[in-house]
Order: structure tokens, then sequence, then C-alpha cells
């Protein structure tokens, strides 16, 4: 994982539920490029065909609420999007994400506007938004899941680190 993430905003609103990241009708599949085609296309028509990889998610409160199901982080990996930003979270789709190799932080995503510039500094626990000049302070991830993030998710983390979790 890059230090800096940089990439184009994507605003949704408060309570995007997983049935609006990755519709229920889809969840049915291992192609993760399928999934990642159906990524939010209830409430974003279209919205796969115009992010770009490294592009960013900002939402309002709660986002990733409802079933627990991974698929939903997996749509939004597979769909090229560098990172999520949200006021809050539902606590399992937060840890999926993570778990997933999806940098997920807390912030107040209030002055971001769809199409922005992004840059998330993690040296610096901010995001900027350049064209506008204005600086918003990130909530800073424990030290472990920064390290699960920089092996890519979890499984790599675990086979990276956690070998001796597996002897016991």
């Amino acid at each position: 994982m890059e230090s800096v993430l940089k990439g184009r905003a994507h605003t949704f609103g408060d309570d995007i539920n997983t049935d609006y990241i990755i519709a229920g009708k889809y969840t049915k599949t291992l192609d993760f490029a399928a999934l990642a085609e159906h990524v939010f296309e209830d409430i974003a028509p279209g919205f796969a065909k115009k992010v770009l990889p490294g592009d960013i998610v900002a939402a309002g409160r709660n986002f990733g609420c409802g079933s627990s199901r991974e698929q939903a982080p997996i749509a939004i990996k597979h769909a090229g999007i560098g990172a999520i930003l949200a006021k809050s979270y539902a606590r399992i789709f937060f840890r999926n994400a993570i778990n997933q190799g999806i940098p997920a932080f807390l912030c107040d995503t209030g002055e971001i506007e769809e199409g922005d510039s992004l840059l998330v500094d993690l040296g610096k626990n901010v995001v900027e938004l350049p064209d506008r000049g204005k600086i918003i302070p990130l909530t800073p991830l424990s030290p472990v899941m920064l390290d699960i993030l920089r092996e890519g998710g979890l499984v790599a983390y675990l086979k990276k680190n956690g070998t001796y979790l597996l002897s016991r």
C-alpha cells in the first residue's frame, strides 16, 4: 500500500447498505470481476464503467450497514476503488474491508464533492483536496490494520506473519 493514495471522489450519502454496494442477486459467484461490474448499480447506474483505478469512495454515516456479506468490499476492491472514506462504518463491513485489503478511513466527508481530486496521506493522517486547498484530518488506523493493508489483506498478512498462530 502506498503512503499517499490519489484518486477522484465518488460521493454517497448515509446508510449505504451492502445491498446497495452489490445486490444480493449477484452474490452467488466467485467471479470477482463479475461482482465489480455491478457495484453500486442500484444507486449509481453506470458506476462500474466510470470508476478509474485508485478512485475513492467518500460516504456519510453507517457505510456498509445491512448484511455482513464479504462480497460488498470484494466488489469495491475489484472495481478498482483505492480507498473508502466515511463518517462512520458498520463494524463488520469496516473489518471486512480491511481484511480484503481496502483502505477504509474515518473522517468528516462533508466537504468532499463528486469528482474532487483527493490525496490521502497516511503519513500525515489527512485527506487533501488540492484543487480547493482543504485538509481534512483522518482518524489513524491501528498499526496492525496498517500492516494488514500493506500486505494486501488479512490472508496475505497471516501467510507472512501468522504461522505461529497456525501451529498452536
